[in-house]
């Protein structure tokens, strides 16, 4: 189960779910809740049931459009192995704010990881990952979990300890401006090239739902800078041009060469 308008995660999830499925010989299915008609009605687990659960870190937390729907799914007792994805910077606390949230819904977390994939501000940072690399730590990673729920009676089992600031969180990671102070990327906007072909791609994978369809180059509602409208566009037709948002791109790619490794509990 998943939120991944990139790619990255859904690429690692499916990645350990496919392994632990395989392994155990079990019925799989993939929930992806990207889309915003994916978000609706109540999801119900049962204790029978193995979720590997994944979103991307926004801002080192889990994305705060997701929290309400979290909210209402139904773990009764369900596995779980929460799994985050982020851009080579750091997770923050939203790893642990995940498995918080699953441990609330009654789902019962054994292990989590944390993963890096492609920034989803930029084209350069973590680019083309999760790579091969990546993807044999998540293999390595569902073997690991395999052998946990084979030896382990993982009920009578306190839920996973992660790294992380325990609630209340850490607030949300803050960009800042040349001169060190914070600066409010959250009304920043993707706009519309000239090259645009009006294929309507960016409206079909808004996890949002806030290109308009009749007016590509209009956001009607909120943009979480997830960059699938870029990153997905046939012809680059979409970018950002506010100076405080460049800045921060630019000062992420510059500072955060160094490559950042998965990260794994059990």
């Amino acid at each position: 189960m998943y939120f991944s308008p990139t790619g990255t995660t859904r690429k690692i999830v499916t990645k350990i779910a496919n392994q632990v499925g395989k392994k155990l010989e079990v019925e799989q299915a993939s929930l992806d809740f990207t889309l915003p008609d994916a978000r609706t009605g109540i999801l119900s687990f049962t204790a029978d049931d193995l979720v590997i659960f994944g979103t991307p870190v926004y801002a080192g937390r889990v994305p705060n459009v997701l929290l309400k729907y979290l909210e209402t799914i139904q773990g009764n007792g369900a596995i779980s192995v929460p799994v985050v994805l982020f851009g080579n910077r750091n997770y923050d606390d939203a790893l642990i704010e995940l498995k918080d949230i699953l441990d609330k819904r009654e789902f019962h977390t054994v292990a989590a990881g944390a993963f890096v994939g492609e920034h989803s501000f930029s084209k350069l940072l973590a680019r083309y990952r999760p790579d091969e690399a990546d993807m044999t730590v998540a293999q390595n990673f569902a073997m690991k979990i395999v052998d946990k729920l084979e030896a382990i009676d993982v009920a009578a089992l306190p839920p996973i300890h992660v790294k992380g600031v325990p609630s209340p969180y850490r607030g949300y990671y803050q960009p800042r401006d040349p001169q060190g102070s914070a600066v409010d990327i959250r009304k920043v906007k993707p706009l519309t090239s000239v090259d645009c072909i009006n294929c309507r791609v960016c409206a079909d994978v808004c996890p949002m739902g806030s290109v308009n369809r009749h007016n590509v180059s209009e956001i009607t509602g909120i943009c979480v800078k997830c960059g699938a409208c870029i990153k997905k566009c046939p012809v680059n037709a979409k970018y950002y041009e506010d100076a405080a948002f460049l800045y921060h791109q630019h000062e992420l790619e510059e500072e955060l060469t160094k490559r950042a490794e998965p990260e794994l509990f059990l």
